[in-house]
C-alpha cells in the first residue's frame, strides 16, 4: 500500500507533464488499434473462408468464363461432393456510391454451400422459387433500409439493361466473421436475358464452387480438376476458397505493408516521448531518491518507484486508447460502408494494445531506473531540481 501511494502521487505530480503523456499514449495506442483493424479487415475473407470450399476459375484471368457444361464435369471428380457456380454483376443502385457486392448465382446449390448464411426456411424457399427474388445480409439491409418485398433496382454495367428484384430473404451471419454486405439473385435470369440479347455470352460461368468432404486433400482434388480440363480451351486454376481470397489481398499487398509499417512507427514514437517524459522525472527527483537510499532503501525499492510510476501511466494511457478505439472503429465502418464488410476491433489487436502500452512503459523507465539505483548519496542530495 506504501508504495501504491507513492506511485498515484508521484505519477501525477505535474499535472500538465502527465496530462499531456496521456493524451499522446491515448492517441498512439488507439491509432495503432484502428491500423491493425484496417489491416485485419482487409484479411477478413481470408478469415471467413471455409476448408470444405473450393474456388475454380479461368486459368488466363478470373475475367474470362467458364462454360455452363463444366458444371456435370466438375461433379464427376473424385473427392468433389457438391457444385455452384457465379457469376460477379457489378449493378449499380440509384448512383455509383452505393457499391455493393452482387453475384447472380444458381440459388438451391450455392446456399447450400454456404451454410453460415442464415434465413428462415421460408425465405429460402421464397428466393428460390422466384426468379426475380434476391437475398441480402443483415448489414446490406440495415443500410439501405430494405425489408422483405422491396423492390431494388439495380442499373446493369457488365450486363446491360436495368434488373429489378424482389426482396426475399435477409440472412444472418453464423459468426462475426460472416460477410453480410452481398446481394445474391438468380443467375438463370441473367443467363436468359443474355441468350436473347448476346448468345455468344450465355451459359458462361465466372466461378465454380466446388464442395469437398475431404479438406485434408484440398490440393489434390484441386489437381484432379485442373487435369480434367487441361488443353481445353477452357483451363482452370482451382485454389481453396482461403487462397482465392489471398489473390485479391495480395494485389494490396504493398499498402497494407505500409500500414502495418506506420502502427509500429506510431509505437515507437510515443515509447520515445515516453523516456523522455521518464528522464526529465527522474531528473528532477534526484534529491529525493538519493534520500531514500540514505534512509537506507534498496537501489531496487528505487527502480521499482520508476517502474511503477511508468507503468501506471502507461496502462492507464492503454485502457483510455482501447476504450477510444471501439467508437473510433465504428465512425470508421459507417464512413466506410461496404468497403470493408467486416471490420471489428478483434481480440487480439486489443490484447497487442495493451501489450504495447506495457512494452513502452518498461521500455521507457529502463533507463532512468538503471541510473537513479546507481546514484551516488551525497551527490543526489546536493542536486538542486
Amino acid at each position: 500500500m506504501f508504495l501504491l501511494k507513492l506511485l498515484l502521487k508521484n505519477a501525477f505530480r505535474h499535472k500538465l507533464r502527465s496530462a499531456l503523456t496521456l493524451v499522446g499514449l491515448v492517441v498512439a495506442i488507439s491509432a495503432f488499434g484502428l491500423l491493425r483493424t484496417i489491416v485485419d479487415a482487409w484479411y477478413a475473407g481470408v478469415e471467413a473462408s471455409s476448408s470444405t470450399r473450393l474456388v475454380s476459375r479461368s486459368a488466363i484471368s478470373l475475367t474470362f468464363p467458364l462454360p455452363l457444361s463444366y458444371a456435370q464435369r466438375l461433379k464427376s471428380v473424385d473427392g468433389v461432393a457438391s457444385v455452384s457456380w457465379a457469376n460477379w454483376v457489378g449493378g449499380i443502385y440509384i448512383t455509383e456510391r452505393n457499391f455493393f457486392p452482387q453475384f447472380a448465382v444458381e440459388p438451391a446449390s450455392y446456399l447450400a454451400l454456404y451454410p453460415e448464411y442464415r434465413f428462415s426456411d421460408e425465405e429460402r424457399l421464397a428466393f428460390i422459387r422466384d426468379r426475380q427474388g434476391a437475398v441480402v445480409g443483415r448489414k446490406l439491409a440495415d443500410k439501405f433500409g430494405w425489408k422483405l418485398g422491396d423492390q431494388i433496382p439495380l442499373r446493369g454495367t457488365i450486363y446491360p439493361g436495368t434488373w429489378t428484384f424482389t426482396l426475399r430473404g435477409i440472412w444472418d451471419g453464423a459468426d462475426a466473421k460472416t460477410d453480410e454486405s452481398q446481394m445474391l439473385f438468380h443467375w438463370g435470369l441473367i443467363n436468359e436475358s443474355l441468350r436473347k440479347q448476346l448468345g455468344n455470352r450465355a451459359d458462361a460461368v465466372g466461378v465454380y464452387i466446388v464442395g469437398i468432404s475431404e479438406p485434408q486433400n484440398a490440393a489434390l482434388i484441386s489437381q484432379r480438376i485442373d487435369e480434367q480440363f487441361r488443353n481445353s480451351l477452357a483451363e482452370t486454376l482451382t485454389e481453396t476458397e482461403s487462397a482465392f481470397q489471398l489473390s485479391f489481398v495480395s494485389m494490396s499487398e504493398a499498402i497494407l505493408v505500409a500500414v502495418q509499417a506506420v502502427s509500429l512507427i506510431i509505437v515507437v514514437i510515443i515509447m520515445a516521448v515516453m523516456a523522455n517524459t521518464m528522464t526529465m522525472t527522474a531528473r528532477e527527483r534526484l534529491a529525493e531518491y538519493a534520500t531514500l537510499k540514505a534512509l537506507g532503501f534498496a537501489p531496487a525499492f528505487v527502480a521499482r518507484l520508476l517502474f511503477g510510476e511508468s507503468l501506471l501511466l502507461a496502462l492507464l494511457g492503454g485502457l483510455l486508447g482501447l476504450a477510444v478505439t471501439l467508437p473510433l472503429a465504428a465512425a470508421f465502418a459507417s464512413a466506410a460502408g461496404t468497403l470493408f464488410p467486416i471490420f471489428r476491433v478483434s481480440e487480439l489487436t486489443m490484447a497487442l494494445q495493451l501489450l504495447a502500452a506495457l512494452v513502452i512503459g518498461c521500455v521507457a523507465a529502463a533507463w532512468p531506473a538503471w541510473k537513479m539505483s546507481r546514484i551516488d548519496i551525497v551527490n543526489g542530495l546536493r542536486h538542486v531540481a
